[in-house]
């Protein structure tokens, strides 16, 4: 079981630890629990808890209200913040979606790969992640926030979509007369790049030469390629590690080392006003109105 201090929800929720007492105080929502020496600290399940509230926050749903919610509530509430998020499919691709859950939870990996193909066969890669594996992994993530399945459990599929994706990327020949150009990195302490790898995929697809720099890299070895290489776009993801002041910065950052860049970001909420040449990419197709 995880044991995390107010800062480290503060750090992982972006919500202030200030606000977090209040919410404890007032509200009774996040409960901490203490060590033998009468320390605080907070379980997964408060984890889980306080990230689920920030999606129905994020909904446009009161603090207040979100507090009023019986157990059964908050589910309908939250399942129904994530279904807004996804677009409609047909009912082939539902098909495909709800057998890769059982493939999932199975640990079952011949079913994934059947199934996989069978989508890519059906529908081409890039249409199958839109209406199967982007969609899926919404699920995912909703089914992990909502105690459904275990870590585990999710790092055993993403890891096979993300071989699968680098597949794709090794078919695709590199241009010989590219485009445009697309430096994509993680920062430091950054380590989910399945988001990064699509995104790796749709732009070599359309053509444009890509310099892949991958996980978990210092920021003055993005900046001292980023001069060397003079990349048209420069894209990154964040995943929420970090907190929201923390990535603001490295925004910022980037934008005053890089000024004759585009910067493309990714994160589960806008971080910055979007002006010159700081864009955010809130959905995949974002990402496509660039190629």
């Amino acid at each position: 079981m995880g044991k995390y201090s107010i800062k480290d929800l503060e750090k992982l929720s972006g919500v202030k630890a200030g606000t977090l007492r209040i919410w404890e105080q007032r509200y009774d929502l996040i409960i901490p629990e203490r060590t033998e020496t009468n320390i605080r600290f907070y379980s997964d399940d408060e984890l889980r808890k306080l990230l689920n509230i920030t999606v129905l926050l994020n909904g446009g749903m009161k603090i207040s209200k979100i507090a009023k919610l019986k157990p059964g509530e908050f589910k309908d509430h939250l399942f129904s913040s994530y279904q807004n998020e996804l677009k409609e499919h047909d009912a082939q691709a539902d098909m495909f979606i709800k057998n890769l859950i059982v493939a999932m939870i199975d640990f079952d990996e011949a079913a994934f790969n059947k199934i996989f193909k069978k989508a890519s066969e059906r529908l081409g890669f890039s249409e199958a992640y839109k209406k199967v594996l982007y969609p899926f992994l919404y699920k995912v993530g909703l089914m992990w926030n909502m105690d459904e399945i275990n870590p585990a459990q999710e790092h055993f599929i993403t890891h096979l979509i993300r071989q699968k994706v680098i597949a794709e990327i090794d078919r695709i020949e590199a241009p010989e007369n590219p485009q445009k150009t697309f430096l994509l990195y993680l920062h430091e302490e950054e380590f989910h790049e399945l988001g990064l790898l699509i995104s790796y995929y749709l732009i070599k697809l359309r053509n444009h030469r890509v310099y892949y720099l991958g996980q978990n890299v210092p920021f003055e070895d993005v900046v001292t390629a980023g001069k060397h290489l003079k990349p048209d776009y420069v894209v990154t993801f964040y995943s929420g590690s970090k907190s929201e002041g923390h990535n603001k910065n490295l925004i910022s950052q980037a934008l005053k080392r890089l000024p004759d860049t585009d910067h493309l970001y990714s994160c589960f909420m806008p971080l910055m006003k979007e002006e010159g040449n700081l864009h955010y990419l809130g959905r995949m197709d974002d990402l496509e109105n660039f190629l």
